[in-house]
């Protein structure tokens, strides 16, 4: 019987069985066991026999966890977009496939980007809190920023950062982007500049991080790339927490240039000790900006879709296939 382990963190994949049920030609079977380490995932394999693994960003998969289950897993299907948990390159080398859902939450994190400028800047947050204690004073908080007035920069320019520009551009004075990865051309379509990172800091009165969690990227948004920000910046993170550095991050709020900043991704999540959860200046929101409902269902289909494809021998899809 082809296997399919599930570890299911968020509580989003129990429509999975029958979405791929609807999809396959042949009977596939499902273990749901919520597994935290690489060992666990070993242990797992070897338990259900499992073909396939479908996990969250719970579930880590290095190099050494690969080298254990190969010959027994053909692919590992990650159960979200960032694939930062899984080892690629180990994969590839054992010839284990890796996959994830790329599109499924593209629109809701591209508004919630928007929501988070938009609020940040507009220093919702802060009036919001305020408010709760009893008052109402439109001064009692920074200056909100004129976004008609700004340079907002983006780290990051994929597909859900262009979607971004396409409204940004309609607000802001200008938007720049840095992505070595993305040439001038497509980055002009969408009326964005590209330029290099030092310059997109320096440059940008809002600055929203869209990248992926890479080598590349660990902590690109340092103590020097915070004090490169004009006065008065706003900080945006929609990509991966680990990407900014908190430390760098509070201490830039504290003492300048940074003004306010608005997350919906951290280093540890749920945070622990976070230099940032509780400031006033700081909104948070608990990693949700990919949620509606319509998308929850576009990521079951989108992992049924695969793991069909995969247990009637047909491969990763193209479109869903990262290693």
């Amino acid at each position: 019987m082809f296997t399919v382990l599930v570890s299911d963190g968020m509580g989003m994949l129990g429509a999975l069985p029958d979405a791929v049920a609807d999809r396959a030609t042949r009977d596939v079977a499902f273990e749901h066991r919520r597994v935290e380490t690489g060992e666990g995932l070993v242990a797992a394999v070897d338990d259900t026999g499992a073909d396939v693994v479908v996990g969250g960003p719970e579930t880590p998969v290095p190099a050494e966890t690969i080298a254990e289950i190969d010959g027994d897993v053909a692919a590992i299907v990650r159960a979200g977009v960032g694939v930062d948990a899984i080892d690629c390159a180990a994969a590839a080398d054992h010839g284990v496939a890796v996959a994830n859902a790329p599109s499924y939450c593209t629109r809701e994190v591209g508004e919630h980007a928007l929501s988070l400028v938009f609020g940040a800047a507009r220093r919702l947050h802060e009036y919001d809190r305020q408010t709760r204690r009893g008052g109402w004073a439109w001064n009692d908080a920074p200056a909100p920023l004129r976004l008609a007035d700004a340079t907002v920069g983006f780290v990051g320019f994929g597909e859900i950062a262009r979607g971004v520009a396409d409204t940004a551009t309609t607000v802001a004075e200008s938007v720049i982007a840095y992505d070595p990865y993305v040439d001038a051309a497509t980055a002009e379509r969408h009326g964005v500049a590209m330029a290099e990172f030092e310059a997109v800091c320096a440059q940008s009165d809002v600055l929203v991080v869209f990248a992926p969690l890479t080598e590349e990227t660990r902590g690109l948004v340092d103590e020097a790339a915070c004090s490169r920000l004009p006065e008065g910046a706003v900080v945006v993170n929609v990509g991966r927490g680990a990407v900014v550095d908190d430390a760098a991050l509070a201490g830039a709020l504290e003492d300048g240039p940074v003004s306010a900043a608005a997350l919906d991704v951290l280093p540890t999540e749920p945070p622990v000790e976070s230099p940032l959860v509780g400031r006033s200046d700081v909104l948070v929101t608990p990693h949700c900006g990919w949620y509606s409902e319509a998308a929850a269902e576009s990521l079951v289909a989108s992992l049924a879709g695969t793991v069909a494809a995969v247990a009637d021998g047909d491969g990763v899809p193209e479109r869903t296939r990262v290693a």
